[in-house]
């Protein structure tokens, strides 16, 4: 076995083959050291390189990312701005509170932490959903948005021994609006709620970072801007176990501006005490300046419960209710303005030359078109008639068939032409969310307004109906007071506004768009009209006992339904939501107006013995010897800060 291998050791020439090269070995030994070193030289390189890009040129990024670790930055939401009344009374202000925030991010499962959440505060199981649904709404990931507002300090001692049991909720200290006299209020003022997804889609990120309300309606809606204010920001450095340190630095936010609205508290009070127990609203106005004095409807509504988040069943209670006492009747009522519109027919008379004040017609209880083979008789009030009646008169006596006839020579076009200029048909005012405008028809307006080829044709006994405030006349309260207002200031109009002042601004006319002055084509017509108002008043018991300043007025009575020819209006027979309304329009001095005022009570019956008294008590309050009726500058305001447990100063 030795002898073959070293046969096999042995090249071809039969020489020994060796074993070992060690040339070849050390050959080969250099090759691979220089590959190795050649292979850490370039890694080498390449992490130094890696190195300066993200040492020099990544620097930036890199820092930005080190700081979002180590600082926290927390937004500071603004103090929102209070409400003020004229005379500086306190109508919406700022409560400190506790909400429950949730920060989706850091609860986990959300399901399960809310359903922990209903066990700890003992919730009933119907909030859950209504619970995920407020969890998102916020602006952004990561910020909290707030699940239960104003809590109790049994709700926040359960949830500081249940802490570790509810990841990603905390107590958080806040300021929450709050009405005193909400019922009273309330559609004016309106209310804050919670920001939802529809809010997002219209709202500054920016500015709402950390807000979690917002307006609504009303006041606090149309003025959000100025009532919010900005919000401000703060640095909070931070270690690797999320400790708070320190504070690094802080942007002040900004507080919202206070507004001072025209409303005098007490005569709004007054307003929704006449309408006690009744459907209906009033709006009085300063004809000056065009300020809302008082703007009630009735029922009314406790807007506090909106702020903190108004629960599913009593939601569902208002929106049962068949009074609506959610619905703005001031702003959104539509009303047949019935006879309070006769002053403005008369005006339009004789503004257009069809009639004078001396011309007259007969009056046998009831009208007929003329050439008209029907026969239909359009009836007055007063069944028996007034025999002949001029234009004062007619006005006095509140005469329907004075003013059918005036209606027919003017036609509707003229008719409508004219009450636009009043405002009738019009939304003119300045601020007041939500306002409607009524209508005002004429034949091109029925046209868009129907479908069918048939019920657009325009009838000759649908301009008598206009003729009385009937029909397809239809007016807001607001706008009935209006109307009244330029009639008082003889043909001068101010738009109706109710902010006064916001911040140290004064809100005063003239205002943009304000429709122009009304100019009648006919000498003394103002006087003529305002003369006959002034002896409505005169010549009733309940307008003119113990009053000690002049007074204009008008009362109308508006029909709910059609009442058939051969038929007499009995409300005793009538269901209640179906009998008639109670209207008055009034001003006050005649000399020198200082308020104007519009009153509607539904289903109330006869304007001059319900609407009447009512409108002459809101005048009587106003008017009251020593009042004075100035807007108060305010020399302050109330500025509630709020220390959060556990905060860094």
């Amino acid at each position: 076995m030795l002898r073959t291998l070293i046969t096999r050791l042995r090249d071809k020439d039969n020489k020994p083959t060796r074993i070992k090269d060690t040339a070849e070995e050390v050959a080969l030994f250099r090759g691979r050291c220089l590959a190795a070193a050649a292979m850490v030289v370039l890694m080498t390189c390449g992490i130094m390189a890696r190195m300066v890009y993200l040492q020099v040129f990544q620097h930036e990024e890199f820092l930005v990312r080190s700081d979002n670790n180590r600082i926290r930055i927390e937004p500071l939401p603004p103090t929102r701005g209070l409400i003020y009344d004229r005379e500086g009374r306190l109508l919406a202000e700022n409560r400190p509170t506790y909400n429950l925030i949730m920060v989706r991010e850091r609860s986990g499962d959300v399901t399960q932490t809310l359903e922990t959440l209903m066990s700890v505060l003992e919730l009933p199981q119907d909030m859950l959903d209504e619970l995920k649904d407020r969890s998102l709404q916020r602006q952004r990931p990561f910020q909290p948005a707030v699940l239960l507002s104003d809590l109790s300090e049994g709700q926040i001692a359960r949830l500081a021994l249940n802490r570790y049991r509810l990841p990603g909720l905390d107590v958080e200290a806040q300021l929450l609006r709050y009405y005193p006299d909400s019922d009273v209020m309330a559609h004016v003022l309106g209310y804050v709620g919670r920001i939802s997804q529809d809010d997002l889609t219209r709202l500054d990120p920016d500015s709402y970072a950390g807000t979690h309300f917002v307006g609504k309606i009303g006041i606090e809606r149309f003025y959000e801007k100025e009532l919010h204010g900005q919000a401000g920001m703060r640095q909070l450095e931070a270690n690797a176990r999320g400790r708070l340190l320190g504070e690094l630095s802080r942007t002040p936010p900004v507080r919202g501006k206070d507004v001072v609205l025209t409303i005098d508290s007490a005569l709004q009070h007054k307003a929704y005490e006449e309408l006690s127990g009744r459907r209906g609203a009033i709006v009085a106005i300063d004809p000056k300046t065009g300020g809302i004095l008082a703007m009630a409807s009735s029922p009314g509504f406790d807007a506090n419960m909106f702020v903190t988040g108004i629960s599913r069943k009593d939601y569902q209670s208002l929106q049962d209710d068949k009074d609506l006492p959610l619905y703005a009747r001031a702003v959104q009522g539509r009303y047949p303005p019935a006879s309070t519109i006769k002053p403005y027919m008369a005006l339009a008379g004789l503004d257009s030359g069809v009639v004078t004040p001396g011309d007259a017609v007969n009056d046998p209880g009831f009208y007929e078109l003329p050439n008209d083979p029907s026969h239909h008789k359009y009836r007055n009030w007063f069944r028996w008639g007034h025999g002949r009646v001029d234009m004062p008169r007619a006005i006095l006596l509140s005469n329907d068939t004075y003013f059918f006839n005036l209606a027919h020579n003017l036609g509707i076009e003229r008719m409508s032409a004219f009450m636009h200029r009043f405002g009738f048909g019009e939304e003119h005012s300045l601020d007041v969310w939500g306002a409607g405008s009524g209508t005002m028809p004429d034949p091109e307006w029925k046209r868009r307004r129907y479908k069918r080829e048939r019920d657009k044709v325009w009838f000759p006994g649908e301009t008598l109906s206009a003729g009385i405030g009937q029909g397809y006349v239809s007016a807001t309260p607001l706008q009935i007071a209006t109307a009244a207002a330029v009639l008082a200031n003889r043909g001068k109009w101010v738009r109706p506004h109710l902010a006064a002042r916001i911040g140290t601004h004064d809100v005063l006319p003239p205002f943009p768009d304000t429709p122009p002055d009304i100019d009648i084509n006919y000498p003394n017509a103002w006087n003529i009209v305002i003369n006959a108002m002034k002896g409505v008043a005169d010549n009733s018991d309940v307008l003119r006992d113990g009053r000690h300043y002049t007074l204009a007025a008008k009362t109308g009575t508006a029909q709910v339904f059609t009442v058939a020819q051969d038929k007499r209006y009995n409300a005793s027979e009538i269901d209640e939501r179906k009998r008639d309304h109670a209207l008055f329009i009034g001003f006050a001095p005649v000399e020198n107006p200082q308020i104007a005022v519009a009153v509607i009570v539904e289903n109330a019956g006869w304007g001059g013995k319900i609407a009447g008294p009512i409108g002459r008590h809101i005048i009587d309050e106003w008017m009251k010897p020593g009042a004075e009726h100035e807007v108060k500058i305010l020399s302050g305001h109330h500025d509630e800060t709020l220390s959060v447990p556990g905060e860094i100063e």
